[in-house]
């Protein structure tokens, strides 16, 4: 192998949610390296790629951009590193601009932005396939006679789905390729974009005039926000009236298998450690699975469907005049999955003061690690009943949970907002792509996904805590002479009773202080830190036996139950988002601020809660 075909450097560019990063990943497989850009907190990914024919190449994949005049740090990195001009990093020798083929009305402009630098390149038409069962006809040979550059076919996300783009590469490497055709600087790309359309690209016309039927209510200010609500309202509706029977199933399950264990095992640590710590803390979070994968198959449902991106014009001006900018909606959209996703998502936000903005409020979307605790206290103390006319009380208190965060995250942004010195406006750029029946293929494995990710964190974080609170529960022993229950004597107890004295104005007992503490590293934790607590404090064997819902809903008031609900809505994150919001600021100051704002918030608003409900007859 030649010195000059081992140091040859690709570099992967596109607009956001191009398929590029899975294209990257197909590209380099394990061969792969992940940083951050040097005195900066975009993320930097290498890899090799080592063709059939046993050349090896960089392979470097550029922070997502819309175009190569900056309105974001990462757009700027990506123009910078593209021309050369980025200290440290030598100028690629090979541009792929990767495009999604089923929407070339916005991804083409970025192409001739590409071009006008002159670099050898290549366009992928990636999601190929998608293109052609949606009946969208693409000339390639016309394509790359027009650009005057090499287009190749890809599907990222299918085995082989690069082999052309690969060749392609290899036969670079052997005969170096012109330069690509420039564009006068003055060109019109909007112009010559809409001429390339015409030229190489034919759309279906149904599929042209059923997007502009749905876009006329489905974007209309009036009828598309009354829209978005309902949908939003009725997934939280199917969150309970779907999921509720397989919980049942696996509750019966585990509370069986706890019972089996109990009786089979001789009295002692190991059989409580397994049925009082392990089965119950583990049974009471899987239980919630089946609500996490409903509420996901709509998100998903609705992100493949197209109707997200119009979800996200919606709210643009709504949340602009909340202090956010329109760039906010899909980094607070992520975060209703995890925070830390959409707290790294806000890099694409070019003003710092919105996207500080938009990192402190990041927390407050209510994640699915939230969803169990919701679940179970809901299920505690809220009837499952319908009201006006057939909806399930359940699942509107669920709905007013969530639309309190959201409603809660305005209100500190409108409040942020006064410290705000750019009053200018930064114009929200999305692609809306052509409305789409959701692949039930794409569902299955996102959902899978999805599930995988929940259950390693059951089997591998909150076993541990589970674990480890199972022996702060039990150690030290009871003395001899003890006239309590054996729990108040243990380290665990100790502390609990201790922290009850702070938190008796918001109604919580020890047994939910010392819940608390585990929480703050998994959301779930929560959930089965109590059934541990309270398989441990039980009086006797059949009381430990029974579910944690009727144990909570005979030993809490209505008021601590309220006020716990809306502590959740507020509390602090688990630590890892902590260490996110340090990464992505490289402040300490502004973690402290974040961490100490959400839990003034908490106990003010559960304090709050708990004295008006005690007042109104809850308690």
């Amino acid at each position: 192998m030649s010195a000059q075909e081992a140091s040859l450097r690709l570099a992967l560019l596109g607009n956001p949610n191009c398929g590029k990063t899975a294209l990257f990943n197909q590209l380099t497989g394990s061969r792969q390296k992940v940083a951050n850009y040097a005195g900066v907190t975009v993320e930097r990914k290498e890899g090799r790629l080592v063709t059939p024919s046993g050349r090896s190449y960089a392979v470097l994949d550029l922070p997502g951009a819309y175009s190569l005049n900056p309105a974001s740090l990462d757009e700027a990195i990506t123009r910078d590193l593209c021309r050369g001009f980025y200290p440290g990093e030598p100028a690629p020798d090979m541009l792929v601009c990767v495009v999604d083929a089923t929407n070339l009305r916005l991804h083409l402009r970025f192409v001739l932005e590409v071009r006008q630098m002159g670099r050898p390149m290549v366009v992928a038409l990636n999601m190929s396939d998608a293109a052609r069962r949606r009946g969208i006809a693409i000339d390639r040979a016309a394509l790359e006679r027009e650009l005057g550059v090499p287009v190749v076919e890809t599907v990222a996300v299918r085995r082989n789905g690069a082999r052309e783009l690969v060749e392609l590469i290899d036969r670079f490497a052997a005969a170096p390729q012109p330069p690509a055709v420039q564009l006068p600087a003055d060109a019109d790309l909007h112009a010559e974009t809409r001429r390339l359309l015409a030229a190489t690209v034919s759309m279906p016309a149904r599929t042209a005039q059923v997007d502009d039927a749905l876009d006329r209510w489905l974007l209309h200010p009036f009828f598309g926000l009354l829209t978005l609500a309902v949908v939003m309202f009725l997934i939280f509706q199917a969150v309970y009236a779907w999921a509720t029977p397989v919980m049942d199933l696996i509750d019966a399950g585990t509370g069986a298998l706890g019972e089996w264990v109990s009786a089979t095992l001789p009295e002692g640590p190991l059989a409580s450690l397994l049925a009082d710590g392990i089965i119950a803390g583990l049974g009471g979070v899987v239980v919630f699975l089946p609500q996490i994968l409903v509420l996901f198959a709509f998100i998903l449902a609705l992100e493949e469907s197209g109707y997200l991106p119009r979800a996200a014009f919606l709210l643009d001006r709504m949340m602009a005049g909340a202090g956010l900018s329109g760039r906010s909606f899909i980094p607070l959209l992520s975060s209703f999955a995890c925070a830390i996703p959409g707290i790294m998502a806000t890099r694409s936000i070019q003003d710092p003061r919105d996207r500080l903005a938009t990192i402190l409020v990041a927390p407050l979307m209510t994640c699915s690690a939230r969803l169990p605790v919701y679940a179970l206290l809901i299920g505690a103390f809220i009837p499952s009943r319908e009201v006006w006319g057939g909806f399930n009380l359940q699942g509107l208190v669920l709905f007013g949970l969530y639309m309190a965060g959201i409603l809660s995250a305005l209100a500190v942004s409108f409040v942020m907002k006064k410290w705000r010195r750019d009053r200018g406006e930064h114009p929200l750029l999305l692609e809306l792509p052509s409305y789409r029946l959701p692949n039930p293929r794409d569902l299955a494995i996102g959902l899978w996904e999805r599930a995988l990710i929940f259950l390693k964190r059951v089997g591998g974080i909150i076993f541990a805590l589970t674990v480890l609170l199972w022996v702060l529960l039990n150690f030290p022993a009871a003395p001899a002479d003890a006239t309590l229950p054996a729990i108040d004597y243990s380290l665990a107890g100790r502390i609990g009773h201790a922290l009850a004295v702070v938190f008796a104005p918001l109604g919580f007992n020890w047994q939910i202080c010392i819940a608390l503490i585990p929480g703050l590293a998994a959301r779930e934790v929560a959930v089965s830190s109590l059934a541990t607590v309270y398989a441990l404090s039980a009086a006797d064997d059949e009381a430990a036996a029974q579910a944690l819902t009727p144990l909570i809903a005979d030993g809490w008031s209505l008021a601590t139950g309220l006020a716990l609900l809306v502590w959740f809505i507020y509390a602090p994150q688990c630590i890892a988002t902590w260490a996110a919001i340090k990464r992505e600021t490289g402040s300490w100051k502004t973690m402290a601020i974040a961490a100490g704002y959400l839990f003034a918030l908490a106990y003010l608003a559960s304090m709050l809660t708990y004295q008006v409900a005690i007042r109104l007859g809850a308690g």
